[in-house]
């Protein structure tokens, strides 16, 4: 991949140590313990840049911003930069001039959160540069790539239930027919099995049955009343009973008949 043109910044933390370390004695790690803490070398300010694949650890001065010393990283973790076995907010950077000339030292921050974004700041970037180099690969070949194959292998099969499918569209295709409204009072279907329910309508409105108008009943009056039963069930009208009252003529005593006369009828009731 080639280099771009221009330098990013990737994390700027305004407070950091740099210490003399004694050269390492063996394979173990670096020990900050074994450092003078209490006598840092310098302090000053830690930017670190990017400019392509390669990132960069400049140690500047925190006012004039004057270069003090540069640590090119290729890869993290590296030997370009190391953590300490003994504590999470110490490194060893690996420090280059323009001459070839190399020299470890240590750096500390006085915060953990600044060590920690310094950790991660690296971590982004070469997790960016990886991905980069995949995303090149790839391009140059395209048929090289792993294929989704959603193609059905031989001798598989499928199964699919419509028995369901076909019995939802016969219900919604069917819908159940409600009755026209026309105007009026509409009057729903009565259940299964139940009785149709008469609906008298206020006076001056019409009743609408099955689709067709119906003339609401109207009262009758006093005159138009029939005659009501007594509580012994006889009928008031004693006319539809005893002809003879509306004739005129007086009702025989019970058990007395004239000779050559017949009996009274008498109605049964209740019967």
């Amino acid at each position: 991949m080639e280099e771009n043109g221009y330098e990013s910044v990737l994390c700027v933390k305004p407070d950091v140590h740099v210490y003399r370390i004694p050269p390492r004695a063996t394979n173990r790690g670096y020990r900050a313990a074994e450092w003078q803490l209490d006598q840092p070398s310098w302090s000053g300010r830690l930017r670190i840049t990017a400019k392509g694949q390669m990132a960069y650890i400049k140690l500047e001065d925190r006012t004039s911003g004057e270069l003090f010393a540069q640590a090119p990283v290729d890869q993290f973790p590296g030997t370009a930069v190391e953590s300490v076995t003994d504590s999470s907010r110490y490194f060893v950077i690996r420090i280059e001039d323009g001459n070839g000339r190399r020299a470890f030292i240590g750096i500390g921050f006085g915060d953990r959160g600044d060590a920690f974004d310094f950790n991660v700041a690296l971590q982004d970037h070469f997790k960016w540069v990886k991905q980069q180099c995949e995303f090149a690969k790839q391009a140059q070949n395209p048929d090289q790539s792993p294929k989704l194959d959603l193609g059905f292998k031989e001798g598989q099969t499928i199964k699919l239930n419509i028995a369901n499918m076909k019995k939802k569209e016969g219900t919604a295709g069917n819908p159940r027919a409600r009755p026209a409204c026309t105007g009026g009072l509409s009057l729903l279907p009565p259940p299964p099995g139940g009785k149709t329910s008469t609906l008298i309508p206020p006076p001056g409105e019409q009743l609408s049955v099955g689709g067709s108008l119906v003339q609401p009943a109207v009262a009758p009056t006093s005159d138009q009343l029939p005659a009501r039963p007594n509580q012994a069930g006889f009928s008031s009208d004693l006319s539809t009973i005893f002809p003879h009252v509306t004739s005129g003529k007086k009702l025989p005593h019970l058990g007395q008949r004239k000779e050559g006369e017949a009996f009274l009828s008498w109605p049964v009731f209740g019967a």
